[in-house]
């Protein structure tokens, strides 16, 4: 199955700067990726050049989905269900697909970004890290600027024995798969 690991946090917590940046260094590291955005607004032009879509598309994502209460909208070279079903249905071609938003989905694995207030954590199940600037102690705590890290912990994670996974192009300036996966383990 296609691991999901959505970004949630409270409006203007920089979800999507961060999640954004995540794709990226995936797609970095050689990996095929879908994003999907949820929302509760309606009426929402999609893939305009300062749109969120844009931006994960911008990134480098394959697939670039977004939910709203009454569209969803898909750019992807492949063809009301929960993300799990979402993904398997649509994106079984990626490697991984990086949400934003879905903290009620029972069943995935979430990064909290926060910056201040309560924390989500303590409300939702599946938090698996924090992403952060405020003093906090415990495991998988990051700051906000450190997307490089967090893309490690995800690849770590979720993506160590990928299959689907290519090689980015020679003479590319991003680093190969295995680089990053040695660069993984000096880091560990």
């Amino acid at each position: 199955m296609v691991p999901i690991v959505a970004f949630i946090g409270w409006h203007d917590s920089g979800k999507t700067t961060l999640a954004v940046r995540i794709v990226k260094h995936l797609k970095e590291h050689g990996y095929m990726v879908a994003a999907i955005k949820s929302s509760k607004e309606t009426g929402i032009t999609f893939d305009h050049v300062d749109t969120d879509t844009a931006r994960y598309r911008r990134a480098g994502a394959d697939a670039v989905t977004f939910i709203a209460p009454d569209q969803m909208i898909m750019m992807t070279a492949a063809p009301a269900m929960s993300l799990v079903s979402l993904v398997q249905r649509f994106f079984s071609h990626v490697d991984i697909v990086i949400a934003e938003g879905f903290k009620d989905e029972p069943h995935i694995a979430k990064i909290e970004v926060t910056r201040t207030g309560v924390l989500l954590r303590d409300r939702v199940n599946g938090v698996i890290a924090l992403a952060t600037d405020r003093i906090m102690k415990g495991d998988n705590i990051f700051r906000l600027a450190q997307s490089r890290e967090i893309a490690n912990f995800i690849e770590k994670r979720f993506l160590g024995n990928s299959a689907n996974r290519k090689e980015p192009a020679s003479g590319s300036s991003m680093p190969t798969a295995r680089f990053c996966r040695q660069e993984n383990n000096l880091n560990s």
